[in-house]
């Protein structure tokens, strides 16, 4: 459920249609209004055209004080000795669509370079390129990349199984698809039950397509069934084959009043394997199911302050327990050799690469933003300041912002992260501290 009321009138009106029929009208009872020459009404201005094309241009740059002596900037970091860290980076992302009749090609393209003090980067992707033909209206089908966003979580998607993993700093940002077929299939209801919907994507896995999504040499099915019941968002979630273990999800979201909506998450995986760091060291690979939940708010307050708070249990996540004695390993091996070339840094650069070092690696945490539009009267100006919180060991980044978008097709983006924690805790072995990031971007 979007967090707008689906029952808002001015979404309605806003069809061209409706617009075409409000000014005839005027001009039919009061034409004095339409009198002046200058006035003229062209229906074409309002048409979809069959060629839509958008997109930004984007400059950022980062400075970014090192963590010292900490796990992660001991194992990533080439010199170890290093205190801060500038980039600058140049992105460009391209979106758009055609279409003819009942059929249209979407796309969307992403391009950026980044420079820093270790050297010069740069990639393009095509993050979706897909074909869809719309049969009839209850009826759709669509082949090529695509990107999805299963779930109603804002921060995280534990039902998401064919998802890019999102940022929690960046959630809105653009992600990546994977190549499927797709068909939809939509029915509309007269009572409690006012729509249906029921999407079934393939998603191969074969040489040089979707290769990071699992095993090679599978078809996978992943099926979605959406009923709009008593103005509730009910999603049912089933993903199968051997790429990955098979994995079932429940969302919803419902507005309990027009500025105040709920949302929730669960999904359960009967066997997931992840990769275990033992006590004396060595690594086992285990196959256990997992049970993973979301809950979230977001309020709207009578003084334009939007509030979004999210709970996420991770039952695939690795425990306080397990986290700390990868952290151990990983001190051990900085003790034992300065040089950084020991056995026990080989072992925890390892482990890093097969699941300790990924993005909230634990079990619980907790996400929440606030932005306030236009305090003090300062027009197209919006703060905010988002928390992200380890709660098992209580670690935590904090990230306070500004927004400004008072000229024309451009937005200004300052933000300060701070980063916190003792330790053998997530975000106290952090890479880096603190962080200070300008971004500028121009749309188009």
């Amino acid at each position: 459920m979007t967090y707008a009321n689906k029952s808002s009138p001015w979404r309605r009106i806003q069809s061209g249609p409706c617009i075409a029929l409000f000014l005839s009208c005027l001009a039919l009872f009061f034409p004095h209004l339409c009198a002046a020459e200058e006035f003229s009404f062209d229906l074409e201005e309002i048409e979809k055209k069959d060629l839509q094309m958008g997109g930004y241009l984007e400059i950022r740059g980062e400075h970014m004080d090192l963590n010292q002596g900490s796990v992660f900037s001991t194992l990533n970091l080439a010199d170890p000795d290093e205190a801060i860290v500038d980039l600058l980076t140049a992105a460009m992302q391209l979106d758009g669509s055609y279409a003819r009749g009942i059929s249209s090609l979407n796309w969307q393209l992403k391009a950026a370079a980044q420079e820093d003090t270790s050297g010069w980067s740069d990639m393009a992707d095509v993050y979706s390129a897909y074909f869809s033909l719309k049969a009839d209206p209850s009826l759709s089908l669509a082949l090529g990349k695509k990107s999805y966003k299963w779930g109603k979580g804002y921060a995280w998607n534990p039902v998401g199984f064919i998802n890019r993993s999102k940022d929690p700093n960046n959630p809105e940002e653009a992600l990546e698809g994977y190549i499927t077929a797709e068909t939809d299939f939509i029915k509309s209801y007269q009572g409690p039950l006012q729509t249906a919907a029921l999407t079934l994507a393939v998603l191969p896995v074969w040489e040089d397509i979707n290769e990071d999504f699992g095993v090679s040499d599978n078809v996978n099915l992943a099926a979605k069934l959406y009923l709009l019941y008593l103005d509730t968002d009910i999603d049912l979630i089933f993903l199968g084959g051997d790429s990955r273990s098979d994995r079932f999800g429940l969302d919803f979201s419902t507005n309990l009043a027009p500025h105040f909506e709920i949302h929730g998450e669960a999904a359960y995986i009967p066997e997931l394997e992840k990769i275990i760091l033992e006590e004396d060291n060595s690594s086992s690979r285990v196959e256990d199911p997992a049970f993973s939940t979301l809950l979230g708010i977001r309020y709207l307050s009578a003084n334009d302050i939007t509030t979004i708070v999210e709970y996420y249990y991770n039952g695939g996540g690795y425990s306080q327990e397990e986290m700390s004695r990868f952290y151990q390993l990983a001190a051990a091996g900085l003790a034992q050799d300065p040089v950084l070339d020991t056995t026990l840094l080989d072992k925890a650069r390892e482990m890093s690469l097969k699941g300790y070092g990924r993005p909230q690696p634990g079990r619980q945490y907790l996400y929440s933003k606030w932005t306030m539009k236009e305090p003090f009267d300062i027009l197209y100006f919006t703060p905010g300041i988002t928390a992200l919180v380890n709660l098992e060991d209580q670690s935590y980044s904090i990230s306070p912002e500004g927004v400004y978008n008072g000229l024309t097709n451009w937005e200004f983006r300052l933000r300060f992260s701070l980063i916190n924690g003792g330790k053998a805790t997530e975000y106290g072995e952090k890479g880096n501290s603190n962080k200070v990031e300008l971004r500028i971007r121009y749309f188009f």
